[in-house]
């Protein structure tokens, strides 16, 4: 599994012969869009964890150019049905085999609606399952108790956690959820892109050190495999 930051929460990950694309907010991030070209994804499913529009906005522009498969919340699924796309609604607690692996939709404390005020479901995150490995995605949340039913049933390889405070988890909250999830490889990610969530890279990466874990903060378009 490689898994290449696309900066803010988005990523893609690909599986074998599958490319999923997770939460594609590129073109307007400034951050990420000189460097990454919406046309050379080609995902084969785009995972949505909420309807937030630092999450979504690129999800109709490359569904148009791949074909994607758009999974998320039956909310969200839906809205996009509305507009011709194709989708695979999940609900918290639900699992899915698909073609490339599992996919379990698990809880996230956030909010969650579209950037006309619609309605977008309730937040969740992915637990996702290939080749061997297992990825837990959180979105965009808080530190939730809920997080330590995840190892329970899967042995978690990979947390990717946001760690930029304000709106999600900041980076104790993160350490914690790394404990919650018995994981102690982190990729950071909802850090840096504005303001609200600039973190400092030296201290957090100490944190995590001094907690007996590596935090991997990736460059826009760099990647790591499992």
């Amino acid at each position: 599994m490689k898994i290449t930051f696309l900066g803010h929460a988005s990523l893609l990950i690909e599986t074998g012969n599958h490319r999923l694309l997770v939460d594609p907010f590129i073109s307007g991030n400034e951050k990420a869009s000189a460097k990454i070209s919406l046309s050379d994804l080609r995902p084969d499913y785009i995972l949505v964890t909420h309807a937030h529009q630092d999450h979504t906005l690129d999800v109709a522009a490359i569904a148009d150019l791949s074909g994607a498969t758009i999974v998320s919340n039956f909310e969200i699924v839906s809205h996009f049905q509305g507009q011709g796309y194709e989708g695979h609604p999940m609900n918290h607690g639900g699992q899915w085999a698909f073609d490339f692996g599992t996919l379990k939709y698990v809880q996230a404390i956030h909010t969650s609606s579209f950037a006309d005020g619609t309605y977008g479901g309730q937040p969740g995150g992915f637990v996702l399952s290939s080749g061997g490995k297992s990825v837990y995605i959180a979105g965009d949340t808080a530190l939730t108790m809920d997080m330590k039913l995840i190892p329970m049933t899967t042995a978690i390889d990979l947390a990717v956690l946001p760690i930029g405070d304000n709106f999600t988890m900041g980076i104790p909250d993160a350490v914690r959820a790394s404990d919650f999830v018995e994981c102690d490889a982190v990729l950071g990610y909802h850090y840096d892109t504005f303001g609200y969530i600039e973190i400092d890279h030296q201290q957090a990466l100490k944190t995590f050190g001094a907690a007996g874990k590596t935090l991997h903060l990736l460059e826009i378009g760099a990647s790591l495999s499992l």
